[in-house]
């Protein structure tokens, strides 16, 4: 898949959702990217005890407040969304998806309308999604080198990206109900029905993850092997058996493994122990080969590969919590890593007046 120079099209081909709550001087960041550059706008707010709805009225984006009474989910902001844009703007051939902790580069959605009009069985196109502050903490590190993917022709891009209007209704948009991995969701009943998905090269948003401890990482990470055992159990008997390998090697190396070494103990004299280094050399592993497929430097790629070893028991404790809830039909509430406290641009916002004298 390549990335041609292309014209870019009318700016009236593509509006952009923005979900967020409580984002502060992100969301600031983010609707002032945007402001100006898309036919339609919509922000989707979810609750938030901040200035943000009267800041995005104030600058003329159109604001859906969720009831909070309901479930909240990320693909539930995102469906009311799209739903929001494409009644105001029906014009509209091409949806940005993207949240309010982002900024949109400045030529992103030329470059995608563009690409998308050049290459008509595809679905989804994204981008490169970078942290803004990658060096503030090894875990804004790990998620810059997280969003560091393949580029070409692939089966999921992550939550920001845009999507051809018709494609997304073809298939009923996102499922609401699903907590976390809502977009791998939405990718597989694409590819599902004959469309393709695609990553290109050039520069999408900046990512503002603001993850400061180790609490944060662990919970988003638990919120992964959720969304890794959820995508599992809805998809794993199609012929993709989406996400079974990564369900196993999950189960076995946060649980069953250690437990089995632990076990191991009174009867081996304390060999078994000795079972715990295949963590280190697996971490290698991983890191050797981040190191030659993305060119990262080893210090950052064995940064990912501890990291990818240390993350598999958050990993199954997430995906254990989705099993446990299901068998006990219970619903899962929504796993958060970002309280209002972690938000460090939590300070108020300032009003239309206020962002037009900063030129936002």
């Amino acid at each position: 898949m390549e990335s041609p120079t292309v014209n870019a099209p009318a700016a009236s081909s593509t509006g952009v959702v923005v979900i967020g709550r409580n984002e502060g001087e992100r969301l600031q960041r983010c609707l002032g990217s945007i402001v100006g550059r898309a036919s339609a706008i919509v922000y989707v707010d979810s609750g938030s005890t901040d200035d943000s709805v009267r800041f995005s009225t104030g600058l003329g984006v159109d604001v859906v407040e969720l009831d909070m009474a309901e479930p909240f989910t990320a693909a539930r902001g995102r469906n009311a969304g799209f739903s929001s844009l494409l009644a105001k703007a029906s014009n509209v051939e091409y949806v940005f998806f993207i949240d309010g902790d982002c900024e949109m580069q400045p030529d992103w959605l030329e470059i995608a309308s563009s690409w998308l009009q050049l290459h008509p069985d595809v679905a989804i196109v994204a981008g490169r999604l970078r942290e803004r502050y990658p060096d503030a903490s090894i875990y804004n590190r790990l998620c810059d080198l997280e969003w560091n993917t393949p580029i070409g022709e692939v089966s999921e891009v992550g939550g920001i990206f845009v999507v051809r209007v018709w494609a997304f209704d073809q298939v009923g948009g996102f499922n609401d109900s699903i907590i976390a991995g809502e977009e791998p969701d939405l990718c597989f009943r694409l590819r599902q029905v004959g469309w393709r998905i695609g990553r290109i090269a050039e520069e999408m948003a900046l990512h503002d993850a603001a993850m400061t401890r180790l609490g944060q990482w662990w919970k988003r990470t638990v919120r992964g092997g959720h969304a890794c055992a959820e995508g599992m159990a809805r998809h794993a008997r199609s012929p993709e058996r989406l996400w079974l390998k990564q369900t196993r090697s999950n189960w076995f190396w946060g649980l069953c493994w250690p437990a089995a070494l632990l076990a191991g103990v009174w009867a081996t004299s304390g060999w078994s122990l000795v079972g715990f280094l295949s963590y280190p050399l697996m971490a290698l592993r991983v890191a050797r080969n981040r190191n030659k497929k993305f060119n990262d430097s080893w210090k950052h790629a064995i940064l990912y590969g501890g990291f990818v070893m240390f993350g598999k028991l958050p990993t199954a404790l997430g995906q254990a919590k989705y099993w446990t809830n299901r068998v006990l039909g219970r619903r899962t509430a929504i796993i958060e890593y970002k309280s209002i406290g972690d938000v460090a641009s939590n300070r108020r916002l300032p009003t239309h007046s206020d962002s037009r004298s900063q030129n936002c």
